[in-house]
């Protein structure tokens, strides 16, 4: 898989690593978290299936997902937007209200960017954000023992994906959750609120950007236990199992860009948690992966998991 070896590659070119491999990298000097993101016409959107509206709310929210997933309030974005010589000025226009839309919502302020020209559309944005608070988040704090908790449901965003190749347009909640889907900020706070007061000093976090089967897996290799999932208890729309009876579970799984939060966490923070918006799937087991279960979840991973290359 390509991409993993791109970031082994950059793992072993860099002399310092020690801010990568969580959505964001925690710049404690500033106390700031950063990230930076991108959409690629024709590799995660189509200018056939969705309108620069939409496109620019989408670009500002999936970039917000990433501070979300830091236990950070977004505060600051800059935008990168590349063009083609074929796009007009209302593309740009309609592109920034969209932007404008996301960012009044979520009380965010364009700080920037870059404009240039490019065969495709291309966007690139950087988010800036403050911890909630002094709670510690990464991929690698997760635990045995740790409740693994889900925000909202999967598999909806791949199946809209999928009804968009087949040009349909029902049903309109799989369509909306891939075309727009949100950034679950305020899921972020309550869960850091709680840690807080449980006086739990860090939980592990990431959000499922690339899918529920890859968040697993990569929360799990990272901390080196196995997890156990109780598959019947991940929250799926009716609309996907009744759109697609025979691939849902596999959409849930890996079809990516659903932007719900997965995170670790103890039993006493899940104990506070609204069940109706926390949903717990599973638990972190205290079996370590050996090298051979290591093998053979990772080949599961890079046979079904989202390919950029």
């Amino acid at each position: 898989m390509k991409e993993l070896e791109y970031l082994d590659i950059i793992n072993k070119t860099l002399s310092d690593v020690s801010l990568l491999g969580d959505d964001c990298a925690y710049l404690k000097d500033f106390d700031l978290c950063i990230t930076q993101d991108s959409l690629v016409e024709n590799v995660h959107f189509s200018l056939k299936t969705t309108d620069a509206y939409t496109l620019g709310q989408k670009a500002v929210n999936v970039n917000l997902s990433d501070l979300a997933a830091a236990g950070a309030v977004p505060l600051f974005v800059t935008i990168s937007l590349s063009l083609p010589k074929n796009k007009d000025i209302d593309f740009v226009k309609d592109f920034y209200k969209g932007v404008e839309k996301s960012v009044s919502k979520y009380g965010v302020t364009v700080a920037g960017g870059d404009l240039t020209g490019a065969q495709n559309v291309y966007i690139s944005i950087c988010a800036a954000g403050k911890k909630y608070n002094n709670v510690k988040v990464s991929r690698t704090f997760a635990k045995p023992g740790d409740i693994i908790v889900v925000t909202g449901t999967h598999g909806s965003s791949a199946g809209g994906l999928r009804l968009l190749s087949q040009k349909k347009t029902e049903p309109a909640l799989l369509l909306k959750k891939h075309l727009l889907p949100e950034a679950q900020i305020e899921k972020s706070k309550v869960i850091m609120q709680t840690a807080l007061e449980c006086n739990i000093k860090s939980i592990a976090m990431m959000d499922s950007s690339d899918g529920l089967g890859d968040a697993l897996y990569k929360l799990s290799a990272v901390c080196g236990y196995l997890f156990d999932i109780d598959l019947p208890s991940i929250p799926v729309d009716k609309e996907l199992k009744d759109t697609f009876p025979d691939d849902w579970k596999n959409l849930t799984m890996w079809g990516g860009e659903d932007f719900e939060l997965v995170c670790c966490v103890e039993p006493k923070i899940f104990e506070k948690l609204d069940k109706t918006s926390f949903f717990k799937i599973g638990t972190v087991s205290d079996k370590k992966i050996t090298k051979g279960i290591a093998a053979k979840i990772k080949q599961e991973f890079e046979d079904k998991s989202f390919k950029h290359f």
